[in-house]
């Protein structure tokens, strides 16, 4: 089971707006501590956050999900915390969400192989 934290189309004024005065780091790493206590599998939450989730969880099998993935060059949309496949892999996602980069590309297929090219040099440690 998975909580999920502040959507990667959330940024610190969208917060403001609903009433909201942290950042989304604090935003996140607070409800993240949360889901930890109440014992789910992981959160859902942008790849900024990742390297401070995996820095404030005691649980070493704590699953950190990742959408907002683009390719460098990569439109992004209505996203406001994104990064690349390495980063988020470098900073200790498990598991990334890769929509529209691969569904709304003229090549789905030769773009789908870029993020997985770029997933296999974080990998490998050449990010």
């Amino acid at each position: 089971m998975f909580a999920v934290s502040v959507l990667t189309s959330v940024d610190a004024d969208t917060l403001a707006q609903i009433g909201v005065n942290s950042s989304p780091e604090e935003s996140v790493l607070r409800l993240v501590r949360l889901a930890e206590e109440a014992g789910v599998d992981g959160v859902v939450a942008s790849p900024q956050e990742a390297a401070r989730i995996r820095t404030t969880v005691a649980d070493r099998e704590f699953l950190i999900v990742t959408p907002g993935i683009r390719s460098g060059g990569n439109d992004v949309g209505d996203q406001r915390r994104v990064s690349t496949p390495a980063a988020a892999l470098v900073a200790g996602a498990d598991y990334l969400v890769v929509g529209r980069p691969i569904t709304a590309a003229a090549d789905p297929i030769a773009a789908a192989r870029q993020i997985a090219a770029e997933m296999q040099q974080a990998m490998n440690g050449n990010s």
